[in-house]
């Protein structure tokens, strides 16, 4: 692995797979986030995109990025945008159980002393949601992680992914291991470095 981060493109191709895995998790967080708070709070627009989430729930990822390939071709929005909506459904649903478990009576309350919109936003529904998203980030980062070297592999030439599916050919298992062992540090990096600390700040209201 230090072989190939000083003399190899693993550096360059580690960075490139973090911009995608970065792009990917920001559009399927904050979309599907918005989704299911909304298909939680109004029953309607459950009942129309509960079919729908459950199809784009259970359909293969393989599927949908070779679909994505063939009607936008094999570039990189489609990349990024093939990523994102294989986590979508997961985020929204995550989040949909959450509005549906907020405290009506914190609700009720806000609205008697007359708080605005952006303070019953902040102060009342996103506290209450806060363990949802962590709970959504958590899983989403770990298959999103995953199906960008799907994406690398199939349809582009630079990555983490197209770098394996090149050792692969070779049946160069050290460097197959080498790649690995970075992209496990970098989990690890992001873990204890961002989203512990993330969410023990973000809960701090709780104690």
């Amino acid at each position: 692995m230090v072989d190939l981060a000083l003399h190899g493109d693993l550096l360059a191709n580690l960075g490139i797979t973090l911009l995608r895995v970065a792009g990917a998790f920001a559009l399927a967080m904050v979309v599907g986030s918005a989704l299911g708070i909304a298909l939680g709070i109004w029953r309607r627009l459950d009942l129309a995109f509960d079919s729908w989430l459950t199809v784009l729930l259970n359909l293969p990822a393989l599927v949908s990025i070779m679909l994505m390939y063939v009607w936008f071709g094999l570039n990189e929005p489609t990349a990024i945008i093939a990523v994102a909506l294989n986590k979508l459904p997961s985020t929204a649903v995550t989040l949909r159980e959450g509005a549906r478990a907020l405290d009506r009576s914190l609700l009720e309350m806000a609205r008697c002393y007359r708080m605005g919109r952006w303070a019953v936003l902040r102060h009342v529904i996103l506290p209450q949601l806060t363990p949802y998203f962590f709970a959504a980030a958590r899983s989403g980062l770990a298959i999103i992680w995953k199906i960008v070297l799907v994406v690398e592999l199939l349809g582009r030439s630079d990555g983490v992914g197209f770098a394996i599916e090149q050792y692969f050919q070779l049946f160069d298992v050290t460097d197959i291991l080498a790649y690995t062992l970075a992209f496990i540090l970098v989990v690890q990096a992001i873990e204890w470095g961002g989203w512990q600390p993330l969410e023990h700040w973000a809960n701090r209201w709780r104690r």
